[in-house]
């Protein structure tokens, strides 16, 4: 595989967060070890990253991971250690999953993370089908890839309370559909186990829950290094009964912003960086890098002309904003081929099994990279993250422990919120919740 030249994470030195978190790494690993001793892994999670150089927080956790055909080929055998790890929890004699995909079959990339998910669950000893819950898929159907190979989906069916696809009865149901339009009748009160649970999804999960859990997460572990918690950790206030389109909120809007941006100039001030502070404005729930937009002054959220409108006031699904969060905007410094870049880190269970980066040619190291017009480049680092070394601080994978020391935390955040969500299913399990 060709290394792509990695204008920070190849050539630059480490900065002291990093130098600190690889020097700590017996008090991290350890300290890890404890916590996941009492929570419950998910099956799976993504954190996209942002390094600034003084500072590496999550800015976005998604646990319906779209990209595994992003990451390294070389990575793959710890991609299938870790899958057999984690269905070994769930259903030691476990000898069949079916796979439940996004209602989206024109995006053959996404298709092909799909392939690529379903190999790794067949190397760990699964059978493995593709059940698909479109109308339009009421047969075995086969689906070119743009590597080559074919992709079958076939309707996923309900039989009782088990889900099945034609004759086969799975013992596991994985899901990597986020659930962005509400829960299906179909998935509702299965006997098999489900993969992320269904609180896991777009209809019950909140990100200003995910980043209240992140940010306990990250006190508890920056007291136990030794460091700010801020060196980690997106300031974040949540702004309910938004409309954009009726205009009504704004004020609520606007204050949070001036208090968010407040508090970044006097971190800023402390550590002495010579930036401006910027907050990105962002749906409460969704993906997909929509209902996103990065702000440098609080007026710049009052009187928003229509295309702004537009842009802020639906998501995925085409479901309405109503609720968004203002996050602590952080830069990223790291750029491949001149082009800004951030990292993404993908994790089973609760092992770090490789990444990738994010690259947009035309965005800027303040605004969302996860937009139309990004690719995508593999971490080419030889080694994964849990082999750093002391010895040579400036090697490559050094800054990829980094980050998945930083991913992890955020993976724990996860399960300490889907702990605290899990009570929400029956109410999002009535016929009148269907829509989210």
């Amino acid at each position: 595989m060709s290394v792509p030249r990695l204008s920070t994470a190849l050539t630059g030195p480490l900065t002291d967060l990093e130098r600190h978190l690889l020097g700590a790494t017996p008090a991290v690993e350890h300290w890890l070890r404890t916590q996941w001793q009492e929570r419950e892994t998910p099956f799976y999670c993504s954190v996209d990253l942002r390094n600034s150089g003084f500072k590496i927080a999550p800015v976005d956790t998604n646990l319906f991971p779209g990209g595994f055909n992003n990451l390294n080929p070389e990575f793959h055998p710890l991609c299938v250690q870790a899958a057999m790890t984690a269905l070994e929890k769930v259903c030691p004699d476990a000898r069949g999953a079916v796979l439940v995909p996004e209602n989206h079959t024109r995006n053959l990339f996404y298709l092909q993370n799909v392939a690529t998910l379903a190999k790794i669950l067949r190397h760990a000893g699964m059978v493995v089908r593709i059940g698909s819950m479109l109308p339009e898929i009421d047969k075995p159907t086969d689906i070119d890839l743009p590597d080559g190979s074919k992709l079958r989906l076939e309707p996923l069916e309900r039989k009782g309370n088990r889900l099945v696809v034609g004759d086969f009865d799975p013992c596991v149901v994985l899901l990597n559909n986020d659930l962005s339009a509400g829960i299906p009748d179909i998935l509702r009160g299965v006997e098999q186990s489900v993969l992320p649970p269904l609180h896991a999804g777009w209809a019950v999960r909140r990100k200003s829950n995910h980043f209240a859990a992140y940010r306990e997460v990250a006190e508890q572990f920056a007291n136990e290094i030794g460091i700010d918690p801020w060196l980690i950790n997106p300031y974040f206030e949540r702004c309910g009964r938004i409309d954009f389109h009726a205009r009504k909120g704004e004020e609520c809007l606007e204050g949070y912003v001036a208090e968010i941006l407040d508090d970044i100039r006097a971190k800023y001030k402390e550590y002495k960086i010579d930036a401006d502070p910027f907050v990105i404005v962002k749906a409460d729930a969704g993906t997909y890098g929509m209902g996103i937009m990065t702000v440098k002054d609080p007026s710049d959220v009052k009187g928003l002309n229509r295309k702004q409108r537009n842009k802020m006031s639906v998501v995925k699904e085409g479901l309405e904003v109503h609720d968004v969060i203002v996050q602590e905007g952080v830069y990223t410094f790291e750029t491949v081929e001149d082009a800004v870049a951030e990292p993404v880190v993908y994790m089973i269970d609760h092992f770090v099994v490789g990444g990738f980066y994010r690259v947009h040619t035309t965005r800027g190291k303040d605004e969302n990279l996860n937009a139309p017009g990004m690719h995508f480049v593999p971490l080419a680092f030889d080694s994964p993250c849990s082999s750093p070394d002391p010895d040579d601080p400036d090697c490559p994978p050094n800054r990829f422990y980094a980050y998945g020391v930083v991913a992890r935390l955020a993976l724990l955040a996860s399960a300490i919120e889907l702990e605290r969500t899990a009570d929400a299913v029956d109410a999002v399990a009535s016929p009148a919740s269907v829509n989210g």
